[in-house]
């Protein structure tokens, strides 16, 4: 999620691949409340990585695949946008990630039960068709592993706010092609995927994050961020 009502009026709704091409060279550089209330909230729920098998779907700019190989994991990540890898391979550390070119709507080109962690981190709000892509999920998951999920929340997508940026070639708004879901769409997916969830919370922007960002401020104690952690 970017850009407030300081954005121009003018919106380019882009498909998603080419929306976060031209997003990447910006991405990891924009005041971007939701990635701020992520993070933390990610790694409390991946725990301990040292040591695992752990694949980030729809990886960006690399901004968890690089920490969390930091950290001892043995990270496998993967995107479909061109733009969004050359950031990673542009970042220290990177050359210890095992890093692919694919589409997570496709099925994922790995055997069932490879990972011990699986994250995939602000990827939902692109996904058409969830059943088929948690169930993937699921398949790659190892039994005793588990699968840590972030979106934006839902209540953002009610007031209109989806991924987006300002294109800096255009001064545009851009929006990459969204399929904004409900609360009840992402556990419906998880049960009908057989996973048991695990932890489900809700996180908004706090007085202290406001007082950092204006762009946050717009949003204080709105809902932004969702996290789900399922097993399977």
């Amino acid at each position: 999620m970017s850009q407030d009502s300081s954005a121009p009026t003018e919106i380019d709704v882009l498909p998603a691949r080419e929306g976060y091409d031209r997003w990447a060279d910006i991405y990891d550089s924009e005041d971007n409340s939701l990635i701020a209330l992520e993070q933390p909230r990610v790694d409390a729920l991946l725990g301990d990585v040292r040591g695992l098998e752990l694949i980030d779907v729809g990886c960006g700019t690399g901004r968890h695949a690089v920490r969390l190989a930091e950290q001892g994991a043995k990270v496998t990540a993967l995107d479909f946008s061109e733009g969004m890898m050359s950031r990673i391979k542009a970042k220290p550390g990177w050359e210890n990630i095992r890093l692919l070119h694919h589409d997570a709507t496709r099925p994922l080109p790995f055997d069932a039960a490879s990972f011990d962690r699986v994250l995939c981190a602000l990827v939902l709000e692109h996904i058409d068709n969830l059943s088929p892509f948690f169930i993937d999920l699921r398949r790659v998951c190892r039994p005793d592993g588990y699968i840590v999920l972030s979106t934006l929340h839902p209540a953002m997508m009610l007031r209109g706010i989806t991924a987006r940026f300002t294109d800096p070639a255009t001064g545009r708004e851009t929006r990459p092609q969204s399929h904004p879901g409900q609360i009840s769409d992402y556990v419906m997916a998880a049960i009908g995927a057989g996973l048991t969830i695990d932890h489900l919370s809700e996180h908004a922007v706090d007085e202290a994050m406001a007082a950092r960002s204006a762009r946050a401020a717009k949003y204080l104690n709105w809902p932004m961020l969702l996290m789900m952690r399922l097993r399977p």
